[in-house]
C-alpha cells in the first residue's frame, strides 16, 4: 500500500500560520480594527466626537489626527459597511457608508452649492434647509464647489442651518430644528476630502403628524401641521428631537468616478424627556438618505448642475406673490393626493396669500423638488407650467 503524501496538509498548515501572522501584524498596527465600532474604547467614534466638539467650540482646535483616523477608516476595507456606535451624550448612534457613482468635483457642485437646494440630493430626508444668522434671518453661504483645498492648512467654514425634515420612517413625525455646521475641506494623502460636522443647537420644535404618501422613493409627503404622530396609539404624543450630532466624511473612492460617503451619526429623541431612539433607527435613517442620494446622483437623466442652478435662480427672482401662488397650487395637489392615499379630507383651496409667512427657501426647495422629479422621470404633483 502506498503511503499518502503528507506535504499538501503541511502546506495548508504553513499557509494558515502565515495568514495568522499577517492578521496579527495588521491588528497590531491598526488596533481600532480589532475592536467593534460599538466598543466605547474604539478610537474611531472618539475621533468623530473630537470633531463634534470642534463644531461646538472652535477654541478647542481642529484635531488633524482625528481627521486622519476617520478618513482612513472610511476608505479602509471592512467586512461590514454599517455598525452601531457607542452611546454619546445619552444619544444612540450608528455608522453607515456607501459609494456613489459620481466624480468628486461634480458631487460638490450638486451637494454643496448655494444655488442648488440641499433637498435635491436628500429628498427623502429633507423638506428644506436654510443658512441663517444668529437671529434666524436668511444669510448667504459660500459654495464649496467654488473653493479648493490645498496641501497644508484645511479650509474651514462655519454657519447655522435651519432644517425641516420629512416624516420619520418609524413614527411619521416631522420636525424643525437648528444646527451648528462646520465644513472642512482638505487634502489627505493626495485626495480631496470634505468633512461635514453638525450639532443641534437646542431642542427641536414639537413633532407633528406626517405621512409618507405611497412609495418613499416618490418623495411625496403629507404635513398635517398637527402635533402628535399618525402611528396608531401615538396620536397624543408630544415628541422632540432632544439632540442630534453627526460627522459626514466624503472622499473620492477607489475609482476617480466614485465618492465614498461615511456617516457617524447620533440622535436622542422621544417624549417626556425619555430617549426612545435606538441605533437601528439611526441606521435606518442613514440608509434612507443613501438610497435617495444614489437615485438622484446616479440617474442618467440628472440635469447638469448649471441647468439646475439656472432654474433655481429664475424661481428665486419671481415676485413673492407669484411664488406664493405656485406654492398654493403645490399644497392643493399634495392635499388631493393625501385624500386619495390616506382618506384625509381635502380642505378648501387656499389663496397664495395664506403662505405669505412661509419661509421663501422652504417654498423654493419644495417647488424645485417637483422640477427635479420631472427631470428624473418621476411623477410630479405639478405640471411644468406651474413651476
Amino acid at each position: 500500500m502506498k503511503k499518502r503524501n503528507p506535504r499538501p496538509v503541511s502546506g495548508i498548515k504553513r499557509f494558515c500560520v502565515v495568514l495568522m501572522i499577517l492578521l496579527l501584524t495588521v491588528l497590531q498596527h491598526n488596533p481600532a480594527l480589532a475592536l467593534s465600532l460599538s466598543d466605547s474604547s474604539n478610537p474611531i467614534p472618539a475621533a468623530a466626537m473630537k470633531l463634534v466638539q470642534f463644531c461646538i467650540d472652535p477654541r478647542v482646535g481642529l484635531d488633524s489626527q482625528a481627521i486622519a483616523t476617520l478618513v482612513d477608516y472610511v476608505l479602509g476595507p471592512k467586512s461590514n459597511k454599517e455598525a452601531s456606535l457607542p452611546t454619546n451624550r445619552n444619544a444612540a448612534g450608528a455608522y453607515y457608508e456607501f459609494d456613489t457613482r459620481i466624480d468628486f468635483p461634480s458631487f460638490l457642485k450638486y451637494s454643496f452649492n448655494k444655488q442648488i437646494p440641499s433637498v435635491l440630493t436628500s429628498p427623502s430626508s429633507l423638506r428644506y434647509s436654510q443658512w441663517v444668522d444668529a437671529q434666524g434671518n436668511p444669510r448667504n453661504f459660500s459654495s464649496l464647489c467654488d473653493l479648493t483645498a490645498h496641501d497644508g492648512q484645511p479650509l474651514v467654514l462655519r454657519g447655522l442651518e435651519h432644517v425641516g425634515i420629512t416624516p420619520d420612517l418609524n413614527t411619521g413625525v416631522y420636525y424643525k430644528y437648528d444646527l451648528k455646521k462646520t465644513l472642512i475641506l482638505l487634502k489627505h494623502k493626495g485626495r480631496q476630502v470634505l468633512i461635514s460636522v453638525s450639532k443641534q443647537t437646542d431642542i427641536s420644535d414639537v413633532g407633528k403628524k406626517g405621512i409618507i404618501l405611497g412609495n418613499d422613493d416618490d418623495w411625496n409627503y403629507y404635513y398635517s401641521g398637527e402635533t402628535g404622530s399618525a402611528k396608531t396609539g401615538l396620536g397624543w404624543v408630544k415628541s422632540y428631537i432632544y439632540d442630534y450630532f453627526s460627522v459626514g466624511v466624503y472622499v473620492p473612492g477607489s475609482s476617480s468616478s466614485t465618492v465614498r460617503s461615511g456617516f457617524f451619526s447620533w440622535i436622542r429623541a422621544g417624549w417626556s424627556g425619555i430617549n426612545f431612539a435606538e441605533s437601528k433607527h439611526v441606521l435606518k435613517g442613514l440608509q434612507r438618505h443613501a438610497r435617495s442620494t444614489k437615485i438622484v446622483l446616479e440617474s442618467p437623466k440628472l440635469p447638469p448642475p448649471n441647468q439646475v442652478a439656472s432654474t433655481y435662480l429664475k424661481l428665486s427672482a419671481l415676485p413673492r406673490n407669484v411664488l406664493d401662488d405656485k406654492y398654493a397650487t403645490l399644497q392643493q395637489a399634495r392635499q388631493q393626493l393625501a385624500s386619495r392615499k390616506i382618506n384625509v379630507a381635502a380642505p378648501a383651496a387656499k389663496q397664495g396669500s395664506a403662505y405669505a409667512n412661509t419661509p421663501k427657501e422652504q417654498i423654493l426647495s419644495e417647488l424645485m423638488l417637483e422640477y427635479f422629479k420631472m427631470s428624473l422621470g418621476k411623477p410630479s404633483l405639478l405640471a411644468s407650467r406651474d413651476i
